[in-house]
């Protein structure tokens, strides 16, 4: 007997958002978390566009920008400024948000859909067999579950119990990190200056404190248990931007190493990993919590089809299939930005420099950068040969009667987007009424887009077409592919 489906370790931001799928889904879900008390310091703070449209699509957005500060222009490098009003789709901006509001908002969200969260558990043992995972957590007790998903940050106990390695490097300049009031606060929204003394960030709350960021290589190699001072963190801004914006009353400081590293595998067996615990990379270009997100997104309703049976377990490897890549372009892309700014070569860092302001001189190099900062651009591979050019892109948020395409995936099931003129592809999805939602989609000006379109619940094209004979038993062949023949247990938000 399995008293749950899903185990989900770790309360993070991935961790809340993998269990408000699964129980949207109609799975039950557990979430385990080690800590006592919730966290009182914010970690991430940059939510991107991709991630914003992903919430959007489960009804959360809105309530997380209300709460949040959104920064339109970026500056990847001195003189070059990115603006992201030019990107399409309905959040052109970096929402600047607390990690704390976002679980919040994620919190409140699994509550109302019935996830029991745990606090103060310590998983201590993991043994799985054909039939499901055993967890064993400290004082004794045991927990039997379907499936376990490892969302325990950088230091998973998960993924060192079922023996994953973790790979990659170490980088040698100390992070130092502090909440501050300042007194002059600059007038960008997110301040970043880079010089060969390091580099600086500052970030808005939005509340009257300001979370400072310094790479200062005077201190480098300072001990990471060395109190952070006021102090030091004023020099190094003076030292780096040639001001520190009358810094004062400092509520919070520490030091860290980044490190740039990715699980060798995402999944062994019936235990996965997500967030953190399968990628972990320079905090540069705010990237962490984001791909987190979207990776419990592309899990949860893969987890919940497997489990329902209306899908052959074999669809839970495209979870790695996908995702892995994804995380190996991330690490590399903070990784480009890391070594830009804070290369040792000065001469290396200002012909990068030089090439970055004349890449973003152009319209299709400047729109790929910004795809790819915002995750825009991710795009999975199809599955079968001679696809659709949509498959595997993200779906835009297109009219459809009812509403907008992100409005209508709400449901966390799959819908299918009928632009012909007759409306013949809604009657093929009878077969699943719990599971795909048909609509029209109505004619989006003078862009082109597929006669019939099958989206995915996170977002993604499953399946298009534009012939239009036989379309019927095309439509039919699709949706059982895809989404199985059972209609599914669909909790309401």
């Amino acid at each position: 007997m399995i008293p749950v489906d899903v185990v989900v370790v770790g309360a993070g931001p991935t961790g809340l958002m993998l269990a408000c799928e699964l129980a949207l889904n109609g799975l039950s879900c557990r979430v385990m978390e080690r800590r006592s008390e919730k966290p009182n310091v914010t970690r991430a703070f940059a939510v991107h566009a991709r991630t914003l449209e992903l919430l959007d699509a489960r009804g959360l957005a809105d309530e997380l920008v209300n709460r949040g500060v959104p920064v339109h222009e970026v500056q990847p490098v001195p003189g070059a400024t990115l603006d992201l009003r030019q990107l399409h789709t309905r959040f052109p901006m970096i929402l600047i948000a607390p990690q704390s509001g976002t679980e919040h908002v994620l919190e409140a969200r699994a509550q109302r859909l019935g996830v029991e969260i745990t606090r103060g558990v310590d998983v201590v043992g993991l043994r799985q067999d054909a039939d499901g995972v055993t967890i064993a957590v400290a004082g004794g007790d045991s927990v039997r579950t379907g499936y376990v998903v490892g969302c325990d940050g950088a230091h998973s106990t998960i993924r060192d119990l079922i023996g994953i390695d973790i790979v990659g490097k170490q980088y040698e300049t100390h992070i130092m990190l502090a909440d501050v009031r300042l007194g002059a606060p600059p007038e960008e929204a997110m301040f970043a200056r880079a010089s060969n003394e390091g580099a600086v960030i500052v970030v808005p709350f939005g509340d009257g404190w300001f979370r400072a960021i310094a790479w200062d290589r005077l201190r480098e190699q300072t001990a990471l248990d060395v109190p952070l001072r006021l102090e030091e963190m004023q020099g190094a801004f003076e030292r780096i931007a040639g001001t520190d914006f009358d810094m004062t009353e400092q509520r919070w400081s520490s030091r860290f190493l980044s490190e740039r590293r990715q699980a060798r595998h995402y999944r062994v067996g019936r235990v996965f990993l997500a967030g953190d615990a399968a990628h972990v990379h320079s905090p540069l270009g705010g990237q962490g919590m984001n791909t987190g997100i979207q990776d419990a997104v592309n899990l949860g309703w893969k987890l919940a089809a497997v489990v329902q049976g209306r899908t052959p377990a074999s669809l839970l490897d495209s979870y790695e299939t996908e995702r892995h890549p994804v995380g190996a372009q991330v690490l590399t892309l903070t990784d480009a930005f890391n070594r830009l700014v804070l290369g040792r070569s000065r001469l290396r860092r200002a012909l990068q420099t030089a090439a970055v302001r004349l890449l973003l001189r152009f319209g299709t190099t400047r729109g790929f950068m910004a795809d790819r900062m915002t995750g825009l651009g991710i795009a999975y591979p199809p599955t079968a040969r001679h696809s659709h050019p949509w498959t595997g892109r993200r779906a835009p948020d297109l009219d459809c009667e009812g509403g907008r395409l992100y409005d209508l995936l709400r449901h966390g099931g799959f819908v299918l987007m009928d632009a012909t003129a007759s409306g013949a592809a809604a009657a093929a999805t009878g077969s699943s009424p719990g599971v795909v939602l048909s609509v029209r989609a109505r004619k989006q000006g003078d862009s082109v887009i597929p006669a019939v379109t099958l989206v995915r619940p996170d977002g993604y094209v499953a399946w298009a077409c534009d012939d239009t004979s036989d379309l019927r038993q095309r439509v039919e062949r699709a949706v059982q592919e895809w989404c199985g023949p059972v209609t599914a247990r669909v909790n309401s938000p």
